[in-house]
């Protein structure tokens, strides 16, 4: 059922028409090269955002950002002590055990040591 008179209707298919005749074809690799540029701008966006954000942080703190390697580089190597080791050691053989599918029993630990 048609709700627009006929010649209404006849306007509004010439006006489609002619608007589908001069669209202008766009090209698949246009598309891929617009999506591709798209993502490249937001992840530098991105980027430039948390590294604008660090600065911030930086100076509101008072403090210069330390990088990890000059931190571990500036911490003197004393030996490290460990509370309660030989609970900690229970636990590790115990989740090694489980996750291997095997007996407690069956570990043997050698060396137990703080990675820093």
């Amino acid at each position: 059922m048609n709700l627009l008179p006929a010649s209404l209707s006849a306007i509004a298919a010439d006006v489609l028409s002619a608007a589908a005749d001069k669209a202008p074809a766009v090209s698949n690799g246009f598309v891929v090269a617009m999506g591709i540029g798209t993502v490249f701008v937001g992840l530098i966006s991105i980027i430039l955002l948390v590294k604008l954000m660090s600065l911030v942080t930086a100076a509101a703190s008072g403090k210069q950002a330390e990088t990890p390697a000059a931190a571990s580089a500036s911490a003197p190597a004393a030996p490290l002590t460990i509370e309660n080791r030989e609970e900690i050691v229970a636990a590790v053989c115990a989740a090694a055990a489980e996750e291997l599918g095997t007996d407690i029993s069956a570990l043997r630990v050698v060396s137990f040591k703080k990675i820093s």
